[in-house]
């Protein structure tokens, strides 16, 4: 039987990173702002701790997690570092991208939250919070979305009470987040992968390699198949609601997730408008994401008609979450 918790919730600031560092030392959970999207913590070289993780989340328990730390450095003692995985991370460190590179011998983070694998998740944030909490706690912090799993990840510390009150120890509140979508996430094997897209678009990585990424094999995305990386199981990212993509009119009872000042007919039925960028940036739809697609669904729709996105830059992260949002749980 599980004991409710008091969940507290802290502004950020040095008594929340305090707070942070302590809970996390002494095995509890704490969720913080990265610039991505909110983090449910836990020290990652504790299993007990990342087992709480996952029975917070209602998480697979194949699905590994993406260490955070605080610099190169600690990133060199759990993890190997090609020339690609460090050309990679000289150029978008601290930011949103994850590698997934090989473990090294001394690799202190579970094994839990590895799932087993022989390769490592990891990034270094760039969020200010984020990084003054690795810095005070001093060691790794695996840190999945806070929110149940499968359901929209959070960007607002009102979306982690929502979600994980009475299952966590501390929300510190640090405002929303600037990039809305999860990291890009680059698998550096024999050669560089594309195992999910977000923050940093696959044009950028390109530029820095001087390459294209190859793509993951085909059963790599399906719930049946091992995870080689956090967020690659098809159905994530999922609203109560049914999420209907491509939208290019609106059925009777649909509430609409619109992208631009586009037309679409039967928009005067419904009342239930939100818009992730009435100017038609990218950006700005990303960072708008999770947030309009959970409070749609706390309107109590049946059915979310989501307007086209192009499939560039970042609308092919929004896209991928979108995608996996509509296939929905049963």
């Amino acid at each position: 039987m599980n004991v409710a918790l008091k969940t507290q919730i802290l502004p950020a600031g040095e008594p929340a990173v305090a707070a942070a560092a302590r809970i996390l030392a002494e095995g509890g959970l704490v969720a913080f702002p990265t610039e991505t999207v909110y983090g449910l913590g836990a020290d990652a070289t504790n299993p007990a701790a990342v087992a709480r993780i996952y029975q917070a989340k209602g998480r697979p328990a194949f699905n590994p997690l993406i260490a955070h730390v605080g610099n190169i450095a600690a990133a060199r003692k759990i993890a190997r570092f090609d020339a690609a995985a460090t050309a990679l991370a000289e150029a978008f460190w601290p930011g949103p991208l994850t590698l997934v590179l090989p473990k090294t011998e001394s690799c202190a983070v579970a094994d839990l939250a590895t799932a087993g694998l022989d390769t490592v998740a990891i990034r270094i944030p760039a969020h200010p919070v984020a990084r003054e909490i690795l810095r005070v706690f001093g060691g790794p912090v695996v840190a999945p979305s806070a929110n149940i799993s499968g359901h929209v990840s959070p960007t607002t510390a009102a979306h982690v009470q929502s979600d994980l009150a009475e299952r966590i120890e501390l929300i510190v509140d640090g405002g929303p987040v600037a990039v809305g979508v999860e990291s890009t996430v680059v698998g550096c094997f024999d050669a560089p992968m594309l195992l999910r897209p977000g923050g940093v678009p696959r044009a950028e990585i390109v530029r820095v390699l001087g390459r294209a990424l190859v793509q993951p094999p085909a059963d790599a995305g399906t719930d049946s198949v091992q995870p080689l990386a956090p967020g690659m199981l098809t159905s994530h990212y999922a609203p109560r609601a049914r999420v209907r993509l491509n939208a290019q009119a609106l059925e009777p009872g649909e509430a609409l997730l619109a992208f631009g000042l586009g037309a679409i007919s039967g928009i005067d039925a419904t009342s239930t408008v939100m818009n992730l960028s009435e100017r038609g940036d990218l950006a700005e739809a990303a960072a708008n994401l999770f947030g309009h697609l959970r409070a749609l669904d706390g309107k109590g729709v049946r059915t979310i008609a989501v307007m086209p996105i192009p499939n560039e830059g970042l609308g092919e992260a929004i896209n991928d979450r979108l995608r996996r949002a509509a296939v929905g749980r049963e």
